[in-house]
């Protein structure tokens, strides 16, 4: 989309009928289809000929008086979305321009601004910031930036991924929510469904008993917990990462970009893929509605495509791949590529566990994931150093580049949180990578996998206690699987008899089609 200053008018054009494609229309924006009246609209700004990058601009969109769209702009909803409910009460939309004039104060200007007299300005240090006080004209405190070098990085384009950097944040904080509430119901249906195993007449044995169901259960509750130490981590330093944005500092702003790209895609799809394996674990009664775990997983699975599929947030690790010398050129100012400094290291590693009880040293798995990432990286940057366009080689490496970036970030968690069971999971997980890289060998694979088992059985005495530590209320939860009071089947039958079809019983249409195939 393009955004063209019309000098004659002192405003800007905006049209995106240019292309004249319907796939280049902006498309799912929450409350866009009926309900917004105004949208921060980001294009490409073009001034006599010269293109200057990405800008925002705030558009008003229907008329203020009867809510009708204003002339040139076509407005709507994009129809049904998966789910019974889910995100269907919500409006999401499909916007389109045709030549629609924007005023030139709708112009995002906290370090850009376009003058008058179409020139187009550029912040150069914090000594120029605009004030409050200041006014449109601010050709006293600024620089005219006519020759636009679009082979330099726009003072803008940082603070364009800002934005995102503080979305992705978000997104990674609500993982932990929305994980935490399925494994909350799966956990404590667990614990009241008993099959089999009775002995001497006995009470059948706990599902939550069971080795089977622990191995799926527990890792994800150990996921719910890693991804709120993580969120917290994030917030804190998407604090400190604003802190020096304001200060014109953007040295860290690639990295944290990094961090909250990868870990976005990584907790969203552990996540979605939870619930589902959630609602497995309840049985046929997960299958049900009143169960909610259809609800929690169709209204959070989109979260896997925000930004485009999870790959794509993934293939944005690439620079961390851009050259074979990555144990002499890394630059980590946050200290979560801090590893790859010690290449030499990493790439002679040998795993030295030789019992079980090794692998509770965190330690020990950080070093596997540590080792088993830097040569997974390595390999792909190598590969790169073959091509002689760099893109080339990244298109042509993308899913490499993807299995990298998993690699890196299960280090970043490994790094500052996670240890017993959920690092144990993921060494199991990873078990292949390991394996094919030589960070440990089948024995020890196989240590890692008994003590794995052996902290299953330590945890499922606390297992209740950690889900019912979230907090969550009953009308929270919106599940009879998961109430508090463990009085899953009376609730279950009472539902039942709530249904619509239950209103009646003779079914309609009987008398009409069943009875007379009954009486022939």
């Amino acid at each position: 989309m393009k955004i063209v200053w019309a000098g004659s008018r002192h405003a800007f054009e905006i049209s995106d009928r240019i292309s004249k494609l319907v796939a280049n229309d902006p498309w799912w924006p929450d409350g866009l289809g009926k309900v917004s009246t105004h949208g921060v609209v980001y294009a490409r700004l073009i001034i006599d000929g010269q293109e200057h990058g990405i800008h925002g601009f705030i558009v008003q969109l229907p008329s203020l008086e009867d809510h009708k769209p204003l002339p040139g702009i076509t407005v709507g909803d994009i129809g049904m979305k998966f789910g019974n409910r889910a995100n269907n009460t919500m409006d999401n939309g499909v916007l389109r321009f045709d030549h629609v004039c924007i005023p030139r104060d709708q112009m995002l200007m906290s370090i850009t601004n376009c003058g008058a007299c179409q020139v187009y300005y550029v912040f150069s240090n914090q000594r120029n910031k605009r004030t409050p006080d200041d006014k449109l004209s601010w050709t006293d405190s600024l620089a005219p930036a006519h020759c636009w070098n679009l082979n330099v990085v726009s003072p803008l384009s940082p603070l364009v991924y800002e934005t995102l950097v503080f979305v992705r944040q978000k997104i990674v904080q609500d993982a932990s929510c929305a994980l935490s509430k399925a494994v909350c119901i799966a956990t404590r249906y667990s614990a009241v469904r008993r099959q089999f195993g009775s002995q001497n007449g006995g009470p059948e044995t706990q599902v939550i008993d069971y080795k089977t169901q622990q191995s799926r259960l527990f890792p994800l509750l150990a996921s719910a917990y890693a991804f709120r130490f993580v969120g917290e981590w994030l917030n804190c330093l998407y604090a400190d990462v604003t802190q020096r944005l304001q200060a014109n500092d953007f040295s860290t702003l690639p990295e944290i970009q990094s961090c909250t790209a990868g870990l976005k895609s990584l907790t969203t799809s552990v996540t979605a893929d939870g619930k589902e394996e959630c609602r497995k674990l309840c049985g046929g009664h997960g299958y049900l509605c009143s169960s909610g775990l259809p609800e929690l997983f169709a209204v959070y699975v989109p979260a896997c495509m925000y930004e485009g599929d999870n790959i794509v947030p993934l293939l944005q690790e690439k620079f961390t791949f851009r050259n074979s010398n990555i144990g002499l050129r890394t630059v980590s100012p946050l200290r979560t590529m801090a590893y790859l400094g010690r290449i030499e290291h990493r790439m002679q590693y040998r795993c030295n566990v030789e019992k079980a009880e090794d692998w509770l040293n965190p330690g020990a798995v950080l070093e596997a994931f540590e080792a088993r990432a830097a040569r997974m990286s390595i390999s792909c940057a190598q590969k790169l150093s073959k091509f002689s366009n760099p893109e080339e080689g990244f298109a042509e490496l993308s899913a490499d580049l993807v299995e990298a970036a998993i690699a890196h970030w299960g280090v970043k968690q490994q790094l500052k949180l996670l240890c017993g069971i959920y690092s144990l999971f993921l060494l199991h997980k990873h078990q292949g990578d390991n394996l094919a890289t030589s960070c440990i060998t089948p024995k020890q694979a196989s240590l890692a996998n008994d003590q794995l088992r052996e902290l299953y059985s330590q945890a499922r005495p606390n297992a209740i206690a950690l889900v019912d530590a979230f907090n969550y209320t009953d009308h929270f939860l919106g599940s009879i699987l998961g109430s508090y009071d463990g009085n899953v089947y009376p609730k279950l039958y009472e539902a039942a008899w709530k249904d619509a079809l239950n209103e009646s019983v003779v079914p309609d249409g009987y008398h009409q089609y069943i009875r007379p195939l009954l009486k022939q």
